[in-house]
């Protein structure tokens, strides 16, 4: 459960947060740039030589020689229904689908607290250490707290989380005016060439030696994508239901990925589906929690990511909205967002209990810093029009020894376990 720009960066579940802002002179544009021209003029055909350019956003690496042993993982993608679709399937019970799916896979594979590492190539090193170097620039507080991890699981997690910030980069990042639909289809389709052992880049490399040595499937990646194509085409929602499937997609998927190469305790009684449940709570409350910072800076940028029907329940309208006023009806309003949103939060507790116990501190960090948002937004009086909601270092500093804590208690499933056990003796 961890988190990339777009949801904090976090248990390497959590999600994609969407950072708003601004970059500079950030480098690997004329990367980039390549890039989207190669876009711009046609992609590359199945069985073609891979593209040149190695650039996404602001990450650069070099090109990658070697290539790792294939791997193909098939996955079934959670697409947005047609626009009418009566005979919709909720966006709910398609998602639960998904994550037991993910839960099958990962059941099928032992529980160990340990994986045994195997041998890394000076190169790949290279490639991992490259991967480290990202996440300690971006998520300071989520790299600090994977230094707990085993060194095979943290440099998996550091690959994963990178390849998310890739994903974001192509729709938030300073080039991300000129990416179409097209550009993401051949960013899906290099996925697909990472699964089968055949990287581009040193970037590329380091996760598709994670998904060789680690049972993780490609889904939650292609998911993360389609949550890229829902902004390029997207900036309404009408209902819950549709803003569900959009946070699973640029959220959830995050933890999906990484509870594989987190790992379950090995002493956890609980079914591998309340994991990933967990896993999937979290992304949710992640996501929510950044959209409810974010609705003015969103709304200066045309956007609005709250259900359109529960705000005309409330008596409000997208003109409310743009005007920016906090009234009786907006609070009333956002009462009931930061109640849904921390009840996904406390569905999340029940999954990170349950992980090993090395992989729990930043799931547990993200949890905890995160869930102090909402506190925030509240103490502001939920202006959150033309006030950002944050926490205070100060208080991101307390929260880190009690998230260690956390991650010390056994897994909850254990002791209730052990309770009902002492009750019949």
């Amino acid at each position: 459960m961890m988190s990339t720009s777009r949801a904090v960066a976090p248990p390497a579940y959590a999600s994609r947060l969407r950072r708003r802002q601004q970059h500079g002179n950030a480098p690997g544009r004329a990367g980039t740039a390549r890039f989207l021209a190669r876009c711009r003029h046609g992609g590359r055909g199945r069985g073609a030589a891979p593209a040149p350019c190695s650039a996404i956003g602001c990450l650069e690496a070099e090109p990658w020689g070697a290539v790792a042993p294939a791997l193909a993982l098939p996955g079934l993608q959670v697409a947005a229904p047609a626009p009418g679709d009566a005979l919709a399937v909720p966006s709910e019970q398609r998602v639960h689908e998904v994550v037991l799916k993910q839960a099958a896979l990962t059941a099928a594979a032992p529980r160990t607290a340990r994986i045994e590492p195997g041998p890394v190539s000076g190169a790949l090193k290279a490639a991992f250490d490259r991967c480290g170097e990202v996440c300690k620039e971006y998520a300071k507080t989520f790299y600090l707290a994977t230094q707990l991890m085993t060194p095979e699981r943290r440099r998996a997690i550091w690959a994963i989380y990178v390849w998310c910030r890739r994903t974001d980069e192509l729709v938030d990042g300073p080039n991300a005016s000129h990416i179409s639909a097209l550009a993401l289809d051949r960013w899906e389709s290099r996925l697909e060439d990472i699964f089968a052992g055949r990287p581009y880049d040193m970037l590329d490399a380091a996760l598709s030696d994670t998904v060789a040595n680690f049972p993780v499937d490609i889904q939650p990646f292609r998911d993360m994508i389609e949550g890229m194509r829902m902004d390029l085409r997207k900036s309404r929602y009408r209902t819950f239901d549709e803003l569900y499937l959009y946070c699973y997609c640029v959220a959830s998927t995050v933890g999906l990925m990484s509870v594989p190469v987190m790992g379950i305790s090995p002493d956890s009684r609980a079914a591998t589906e309340t994991v990933y449940k967990g896993a999937l709570a979290l992304g949710l409350a992640n996501q929510l929690t950044n959209i409810l910072r974010d609705v003015g800076e969103d709304a200066r940028r045309g956007r609005i990511y709250l259900p359109q029907d529960e705000l005309e329940m409330a008596g409000l309208s997208e003109v409310d909205i743009f005007n920016g006023r906090v009234t009786d009806e907006w609070r009333g309003f956002m009462r009931g967002q930061i109640t849904r949103a921390r009840s996904f939060f406390r569905q999340a507790e029940e999954g990170a209990t349950e992980l090993n116990q090395e992989s729990r501190w930043p799931v547990w960090a993200s949890l905890l810093l995160y869930r102090q948002i909402l506190d925030e937004i509240e103490a502001n009086d939920y202006d959150n029009f033309t006030k950002r909601a944050y926490v205070p270092k100060a208080k991101k500093l307390m929260a880190l020894p009690k998230a260690y804590l956390r991650s010390l208690m056994a897994p909850s499933s254990l002791t209730q376990s052990q309770r009902h056990y002492s009750s019949l003796t």
